[in-house]
């Protein structure tokens, strides 16, 4: 549960959750499920807002004002669809300068169903959802139920069942106890709408480069 809640932790938040390889989906097996939302949650209160260049400051801004627009109006969206806020769903309440900047607040909901409009589009903002699951045959089901696959993170203590899970979920990578932990030496690249083809290391060769066929009739 510790590492768990660690390696979640900077898999939703951090970088504000502008990262590619972001979690905005997040299944708990369901004896653990309230612990585990509410040690997210303190977690996520813990995140301080503000001036970048201070050791103190745990939480960025968004890139940008109209970015700000974007996150907020998923924020309303998940409301209106039914969402259980845990946590956040605003704007933190900073002095000036900092009031004016691009912060929203670390948000946590439960209660969405897999349909919603959060749950299906990539929000790139410091949020998920979380949701519970009674075996593994439903969590693999409900982790490619999804239009992308570029990355998951499996947090179990079982290897076996690691490795049996990491095979099945559609993704390009798939960390177990860990998250963006890469050799750049690996191929780094998504399946569904997140992409085709590899970058890193060798796989990036090929990756840019123009293959021509000259097929030619004697």
């Amino acid at each position: 549960m510790d590492k768990a809640i660690e390696g979640v932790t900077r898999a939703v938040f951090a970088n504000c959750g502008q990262v590619c390889l972001g979690t905005e989906r997040v299944y708990v097996e369901r004896p653990v499920f309230a612990a585990f939302t509410q040690r997210l949650k303190e977690a996520a209160d813990k995140l301080k807002p503000g001036n970048p260049f201070e050791a103190t400051t745990t939480l960025s801004p968004l890139i940008s004002q109209s970015h700000r627009d974007k996150v907020l109006s998923y924020y309303a969206r998940a409301k209106a669809e039914g969402a259980e806020i845990v946590t956040g769903g605003g704007v933190p309440d900073l002095a000036a300068p900092y009031s004016s900047g691009s912060f929203v607040q670390p948000t946590i909901w439960t209660g969405l169903p897999e349909s919603s409009t959060v749950m299906r589009e990539e929000i790139f903002g410091p949020c998920c959802n979380i949701v519970p699951f009674d075996d593994e045959d439903a969590a693999i089901a409900l982790a490619n139920d999804s239009p992308y696959g570029l990355a998951t993170s499996i947090w179990t203590e079982n290897l076996t069942r690691a490795h049996r899970v990491a095979a099945q979920v559609d993704v390009g990578i798939a960390w177990v106890n860990s998250w963006f932990l890469r050799d750049l030496r690996t191929p780094f690249g998504g399946s569904k709408q997140s992409g085709i083809g590899r970058e890193g290391g060798a796989h990036s060769m090929e990756f840019y480069t123009e293959l021509r066929n000259v097929c030619v009739k004697l």
